[in-house]
């Protein structure tokens, strides 16, 4: 993480784990040493729902807590890659599910072309690499990490290991290794 303020948009269903997975990336940043602030916001449908969660990582103190033009937006269903795909930074970082279309003018070749677009199967290697499609958050919080470099491993197992449930962890760890292979095999 390079800038001072870095702003991360989570977004997908009820159900998913973004809102999990925005509080494990501010807790890495706390273990680091960084300010962060984390927010959420879901329809009234516990699972099913649009989900959106929000993180704010910062060297300096955070005034301000709503994330305005994301750094990085993390899209895992179609209806929240369409509803947010248009109010993002410049040099955004956007990763999709592989299941997912990218609307028009979000394509190489363009003039968003700066935005650097990855499509990694998220839900697929949770479901079949994994075996727990449940650890879709912990794949994509691997694959977030190793696309923006933000934290250092040991901090960003730590932060999983808070937040998940006693038992397991070698699961999970598996995940956050496969997001981070997933990842570092696109770049």
């Amino acid at each position: 993480m390079s800038k001072d303020r870095y702003e991360i948009r989570l977004t997908g269903s009820g159900g998913q784990g973004v809102i999990m997975a925005s509080v494990i990336l501010a807790e890495a940043a706390i273990i680091q040493g960084k300010n962060a602030i984390q927010s959420q916001s879901y329809g009234p449908e516990a699972r099913g729902g649009t989900s959106k969660a929000e993180t704010i990582i910062g060297e300096n103190e955070l005034w301000y807590s709503k994330v305005n033009n994301p750094n990085f937006l993390l899209a895992l269903t179609q209806a929240s890659l369409d509803k947010y795909i248009g109010n993002i930074a410049d040099d955004a970082i956007v990763l999709i599910d592989s299941s997912l279309t990218m609307p028009e003018g979000f394509t190489d070749g363009n003039a968003n072309a700066d935005k650097r677009i990855y499509s990694l199967p998220i839900l697929k290697t949770a479901r079949e690499d994994i075996g727990k499609p449940m650890t879709a958050n912990i794949v994509a919080v691997g694959a977030i990490n190793r696309l923006a470099n933000l934290f250092s491993e040991e901090a960003l197992q730590e932060a999983v290991k808070r937040h998940i449930p006693r038992g397991t962890e070698e699961l999970n760890m598996r995940a956050l290794s496969a997001g981070e292979e997933l990842a570092s095999a696109a770049k």
